[in-house]
């Protein structure tokens, strides 16, 4: 099992002005582990087949990540932003399911 420390981006609702709601992005980061790592590409009417992986990622989860796991959008691995496409709570960890590119 290979050993993952990296940052995961929230998306929070905050007011900029009074009545005015912009979403923002809040990056936190995370120590864990990665248990299962795949790819695949996949085909489409395009030119080049899109990347997308498979990979689980355990957390070891604090208080704000379990306030806020449905709130997270991607977790940046390999120097890329992959989104976030399930969360699964198993306390004291947090199991995220990546898959394509996060284009935010």
């Amino acid at each position: 099992m290979a050993k993952f420390f990296g940052r995961i981006g929230y998306v929070e609702t905050v007011e900029t002005k009074p009545g005015v709601w912009k979403p923002q992005i809040v990056e936190r980061e995370y120590f864990g582990d990665l248990t299962r790592n795949v790819r695949r590409y996949e085909s489409s009417g395009q030119l080049n087949e899109n990347l997308n992986i498979a990979n689980e990622i355990s957390i070891v989860a604090d208080p704000y990540a379990y306030e806020n796991f449905h709130a997270m959008r991607y977790v940046i691995f390999m120097g890329a932003k992959w989104k976030i496409s399930n969360v699964e709570v198993c306390r004291p960890r947090l199991l995220l399911t990546i898959g394509g590119v996060y284009n935010g």
